[in-house]
């Protein structure tokens, strides 16, 4: 088991290398000098068990205790954020809880790996005593639903990914709503304002 989960961290390791040079490669070829990003992170296309809604809460948290403004947690950001959860960590259960999950071996959390913590808890596969199974419980979000694996048969299955697009979308238009209401609010604010503005400048 730990070597497969092993084999399966060298092998997104290598593939990071790879896009790295392949990024590099063709930088160098188009006479470019800094190596763009070959692949992009879509937290809602690679975590689909979670909801619209979980990703931006995760997000939250993770943004509130990156307080170096990196798009990382490392050890020191790590060892706040579970003393503010009420779970202080030593520094060797804080190592083992970033290595628990840090796939690219660079001893700090990046938001996918963040996410990752969540997913291995609504999975069940971290350890009942891991720290990183007390962060999950500790920080609020939700994370209990079952994904289509749960799913007692084919059809089961079927109906719960019909269900679970849906809710996605759902939660799309409900955020369109919402911006649309925030854009008419502020065009009824700004007629108000040039209709008193008017009033005095007569």
């Amino acid at each position: 088991m730990a070597s497969e989960e092993l084999a399966q961290k060298l092998q997104r390791r290598l593939q990071l290398e790879e896009s790295g040079a392949a990024a590099e490669g063709e930088a160098a070829a188009k006479g470019e000098g800094a190596p763009r990003r070959a692949a992009v992170f879509n937290p809602y296309t690679e975590f689909k068990e979670f909801s619209r809604r979980q990703i931006k809460d995760m997000e939250r948290m993770f943004r509130l205790y990156d307080s170096g403004r990196d798009g990382y947690i490392d050890l020191m950001e790590l060892k706040l954020m579970m003393e503010k959860l009420g779970a202080p960590q030593t520094h060797l259960g804080l190592k083992n809880m970033i290595k628990e999950v840090d796939e690219d071996f660079d001893g700090k959390l990046s938001f996918r790996e963040f996410l990752l913590i969540f997913h291995k808890a609504a999975a069940g596969e971290l350890e009942e005593d891991s720290g990183l199974l007390t962060l999950a419980k500790l920080s609020e979000i939700d994370v209990s639903i079952e994904g289509v694996k749960g799913a007692k048969n084919f059809f089961e299955a079927k109906v719960q990914a019909l269900s679970s697009a849906s809710k996605f979308e759902a939660e799309i238009k409900a955020e369109q709503d919402e911006r649309k209401r925030e854009e008419e609010e502020r065009k009824h604010r700004r007629a108000a304002f040039r209709e008193l503005k008017s009033a005095f400048t007569q």
